[in-house]
């Protein structure tokens, strides 16, 4: 399944369909939230934040490869991800000179299509309950599902900066994509 703008979950779908249905439908609105702008739209800021509709994608891929790859698996999170500057709390939000929109939207799919694939895995090793490699200090590991709640949840919040940077930006408004 691709990132498609305007994408539903099933109204009746199993489990692993809503859920990963939501998933879908939440990386469709940041694409639309985040689409068809230039280079200045993927900067303009909002207020006194620095929050970026470039920086949101940027965010939100390298969130895709620490929570799937590292959190989900125990494995280095991919590229460009695994030679990321994580000393630097903000690199992965900051719109550096040399990011387009085109880049940054690139960067996002790519993530996110990668990100499926691995949650695709786990599911088909042991389900939404399968045991991911994120534990706590007394050796609880979180589950695939929880994970996909996280994700979701990431996605929720920043959905919602998206919205108002974007109608800040173009007046572009409301929920609902063009399918």
């Amino acid at each position: 399944m691709d990132v498609t703008i305007g994408s539903e979950p099933p109204l009746a779908g199993t489990e692993v369909e809503a859920l990963l249905g939501e998933l879908e439908r939440l990386r469709g609105y940041l694409l639309w939230k985040c689409g068809g702008l230039d280079g200045d739209g993927i900067r303009a800021t909002l207020g006194p934040s620095t929050l970026t509709l470039g920086g949101l994608l940027k965010h939100l891929a390298a969130v895709e490869a620490t929570t799937f790859a590292w959190k989900l698996h125990g494995r280095r999170p991919f590229p460009p991800f695994d030679t990321w500057n994580w000393d630097d709390p903000e690199s992965h939000l900051r719109v550096e000179d040399d990011d387009t929109p085109e880049s940054l939207e690139r960067l996002f799919t790519e993530s996110a299509a990668r990100g499926r694939e691995l949650v695709a895995e786990a599911i088909a090793a042991g389900g939404l309950g399968g045991e991911a490699d994120l534990s706590d200090d007394d050796g609880n590991h979180a589950n695939v599902r929880r994970l996909v709640l996280d994700m979701i949840e990431e996605y929720g919040r920043h959905v919602g900066h998206a919205d108002l940077i974007r109608e800040s930006v173009d007046g572009l408004v409301g929920e609902d994509p063009p399918r």
